[in-house]
C-alpha cells in the first residue's frame, strides 16, 4: 500500500494538529495506524450524483491514490452523473479516469447489477452508503423500500466481499426520534417514537447495520444533522430545513409573524454544513479506531430556534412577532386545510422541528477529530452566505434527487 496523501481541499482547521496527520488522535496520545489504499483496489458508492456523494467523492479519492471508484447509478440519472462526472475532473483533476458508473438500484436483490457489472466488483473493498430517501414527507412503502430494504441488501453484497475493509454507512441523527434530552452516539434502540417515515425507516435501518457489525462486518455510522449549503459558498441543491423557514419569512410584510411552537431560547436546530460533514466522514473514514464506531455529524453547540429565526429575518430586513402556539393544532391546520402548505412555504413535516425536544452528544466525533483540526462553523458564521445563495439561485427547490 500507499501511504495517504494530505490533500484535504476546503477543511477549517483550528490548532491541536498538523495538517498531515490523520490519525483523529490528541497530541501526545500514541497514535492507531491510518488505513492504506490499496494499490489496485475499488470503492463503491451509492447516493451518487446526490449533495454529499458528489463532493464527497473527491476527497475520497484523493486519500485514496491507488484506488477506483464505481458508482451505483439509477439508469434515470445517467444524464447527471455522467455530467457531475465531467465536472469533477475539471475541479478535481486527480478524478480523471478513476471513475466508473454502473447501473445498479439498491431496492432490487444484489443491487440491480448485471452479472458483468458485479462481476467487475469483486475486488471492492471499500463500501459507502449514502443512497436513501431524505423526504419528511416520503410515503411509507417508498421510504421502506429504499431506506431499509436498500441498506439489507447493501449489506448482503457487503458479506459478499472477500477482502471488505469497511462499510461507511450514513445514517441520521434523527433516528432519535422524538427522543427526550441528550442521544448518545452510542444510543439507538431507546424506544423513542418516530414523527415520520423517514425518521422510523432509518431507523430501522441503522439496526440492521448495527446488527451485521455485531456479527463481525466492519463497519463506521455517520448520523448528519439537518445538512444546509457550504458554510464559504453556501452551495446546495435543494432548499428543505431552515431554508422553509426563510421562504416563509419572505413571503410576510416586513414585520413576519412567527409562531412559537416550543420554547424558541431551549430548543436547538441540529443544522450542519456539507463542507463539515463531508469533511469528517473524509478525516474519519481512514482511522482504525473508527471501526465500529458511530458518529453524530452535528454542530456540538446548535443554535436555538430564536437564534437561527433572528439571523434569517435580519438578513431580509424582517421584524419579528413571535405568537406562542402549541403544535398540534398549528400541525393539523397547515397539513389539513387545502394550500396552506404552498402559501406559507412551510411544510407541516418541517414544524416538528422547531420544537424538537432531542439534543446530541458529539463526544466521539470531537474527540476522534480533534488532531485534524477539523471543527463545525458556527451557525452566525454562514448564515447569510445560505440566505445569499438562496436568492441567487431561484432555480432549485425543496424537492431531494429520487
Amino acid at each position: 500500500g500507499r501511504p495517504l496523501p494530505l490533500r484535504r481541499p476546503g477543511i477549517r482547521r483550528v490548532g491541536g494538529g498538523e495538517a498531515g496527520d490523520v490519525t483523529g488522535k490528541h497530541p501526545g496520545q500514541p497514535a492507531a495506524p491510518s488505513e492504506e489504499a490499496n494499490d489496485v483496489g475499488q470503492l463503491l458508492m451509492t447516493g451518487f450524483p446526490g449533495f454529499l456523494g458528489s463532493a464527497l467523492l473527491p476527497r475520497l479519492l484523493a486519500r485514496r491514490p491507488g484506488t477506483d471508484a464505481v458508482c451505483l447509478m439509477q439508469r434515470q440519472h445517467g444524464a447527471l452523473a455522467r455530467s457531475r462526472v465531467k465536472e469533477l475532473e475539471v475541479t478535481d483533476p486527480g478524478t480523471a479516469g478513476r471513475v466508473r458508473l454502473v447501473v445498479g438500484d439498491v431496492t432490487a436483490s444484489g443491487l440491480g447489477l448485471s452479472a458483468a457489472d458485479r462481476a467487475g466488483l469483486d475486488d471492492v473493498d471499500e463500501v459507502w452508503h449514502l443512497a436513501a430517501v431524505y423526504d419528511l414527507a416520503v410515503a411509507p412503502e417508498v421510504a421502506r423500500r429504499v431506506n431499509v430494504e436498500g441498506t439489507r441488501h447493501v449489506l448482503e453484497f457487503c458479506r459478499g466481499l472477500r477482502d471488505l475493509r469497511r462499510l461507511q454507512y450514513v445514517s441520521t441523527c434523527y433516528v432519535s426520534g422524538r427522543y427526550e434530552g441528550c442521544f448518545a452516539e452510542d444510543d439507538l434502540e431507546e424506544g423513542q417514537a418516530f414523527r415520520n417515515h423517514y425518521e422510523r425507516t432509518k431507523y430501522d435501518a441503522e439496526v440492521l447495520v448495527r446488527a451485521a457489525m455485531a456479527s463481525g462486518l466492519p463497519a463506521t455510522v455517520y448520523r448528519p444533522g439537518i445538512v444546509v449549503g457550504d458554510s464559504a459558498t453556501g452551495e446546495t441543491q435543494k432548499y428543505d430545513g431552515p431554508y422553509f423557514l426563510a421562504t416563509f419569512l419572505l413571503r410576510q410584510l416586513s414585520v413576519a409573524v412567527v409562531p412559537a411552537l416550543g420554547d424558541a431560547d431551549r430548543v436547538r436546530v441540529c443544522l450542519v454544513p456539507r463542507d463539515f460533514v463531508v469533511g469528517a466522514m473524509d478525516e474519519l473514514s481512514v482511522l482504525e479506531e473508527a471501526r465500529g464506531r458511530t458518529y453524530a455529524l452535528v454542530d456540538p453547540d446548535p443554535p436555538t430556534v430564536r437564534e437561527v429565526v433572528t439571523a434569517f429575518a435580519r438578513h431580509l430586513g424582517k421584524r419579528v412577532v413571535w405568537v406562542p402556539l402549541p403544535l398540534a393544532p398549528v400541525h393539523a391546520l397547515v397539513d389539513h386545510v387545502p394550500g396552506s402548505q404552498a402559501l406559507l412555504g412551510l411544510p407541516a413535516e418541517a414544524l416538528d422541528y422547531f420544537a424538537s425536544p432531542t439534543t446530541y452528544d458529539t463526544t466521539t466525533t470531537t474527540t476522534d477529530l480533534a488532531a485534524s483540526g477539523l471543527t463545525c462553523p458556527a451557525f452566525e458564521s454562514y448564515a447569510d452566505t445560505l440566505l445569499d445563495f438562496m436568492g441567487a439561485h431561484p432555480e432549485f427547490d425543496a424537492h431531494a434527487m429520487t
